[in-house]
Formats: C-alpha cells, sequence, structure tokens
C-alpha cells in the first residue's frame, strides 16, 4: 500500500513540475491592453516558440526594461499583429513590406496609451515568453 501512495505522489510531482515548466501567471501592470486587460489582472501563459503565434493572439514579449525600477521586469502583454511572411501594418514604422523571419510585430489595444512595435520595431523571437490562455484573476 506504501508503495501506491508514493507512486500516486510522485505522479503528481511530476505532473506540476511538467506544468511548471510550461505555464506560468503574469500580472498585467499598465493601461496598454484596456479594454481586454486591466492593471492587476492576472492572466495564464503558456510559453511558446514563435512559430505557435498567429497573428491576433495575446502573447508576453520581454524588452530590456528602460529604467532598473521597473515592476514589470521588462515584460509586456500585447497583441501579435503580424507574424514572420505576415505584411508589415501600415502604423508600424519598420523597414520591408513582410515581416522577417524570427521577428514579431505587437501592439497594445489601447494604442494612445501603448509602448509597442511602433516604438520598439520588430522584436526577436528571442523576446516571445508566451501566450496568453485565458485570465485567472481579475483585479
Amino acid at each position: 500500500m506504501i508503495w501506491l501512495v508514493a507512486a500516486v505522489v510522485a505522479a503528481l510531482v511530476a505532473w506540476v513540475l511538467v506544468l511548471r515548466s510550461r505555464l506560468l501567471v503574469v500580472t498585467v501592470r499598465g493601461v496598454s491592453m484596456e479594454p481586454t486587460y486591466h492593471s492587476g489582472d492576472r492572466l495564464l501563459v503558456r510559453k511558446a516558440r514563435l512559430d505557435r503565434v498567429r497573428a491576433g493572439q495575446v502573447v508576453v514579449v520581454q524588452v530590456d526594461s528602460s529604467t532598473p525600477d521597473d515592476p514589470t521586469g521588462g515584460r509586456m502583454v500585447k497583441r501579435a499583429v503580424a507574424v514572420p511572411g505576415d505584411p508589415v501594418p501600415p502604423q508600424i514604422p519598420v523597414p520591408g513590406p513582410r515581416v522577417p523571419v524570427d521577428r514579431l510585430l505587437v501592439l497594445g489595444d489601447n494604442l494612445a496609451r501603448s509602448n509597442d512595435s511602433r516604438r520598439l520595431g520588430y522584436l526577436p523571437a528571442a523576446a516571445l515568453i508566451g501566450i496568453v490562455l485565458r485570465p485567472i484573476g481579475q483585479r
């Protein structure tokens, strides 16, 4: 009987470790994704590579923080508007008619208050943390 309990516990621990390696929770900071998400909303994010992202999905990206006291640590929640091979949207001033390989363009839903690809340009594939699956808690 003890071996059965130990096996179940080991399986649960393994399952939790797998989930933790693939999922994370991110808290929205700021107003750039309003009205979709608000500051303080918590989001369940699946870690993903760029080839899994589709235009229109909400993603979490890591950019260089401009200030050392940045509460987000450089993480931003944005909407992917163009992935490799897609045409560049007219409102984003970047070179070329199409998004290059290993690059991503993102915009906030609140265009008037968003720091996004209009200022940052193309984001490298390495900046992608993951795809938002759903909110798990709201402010």
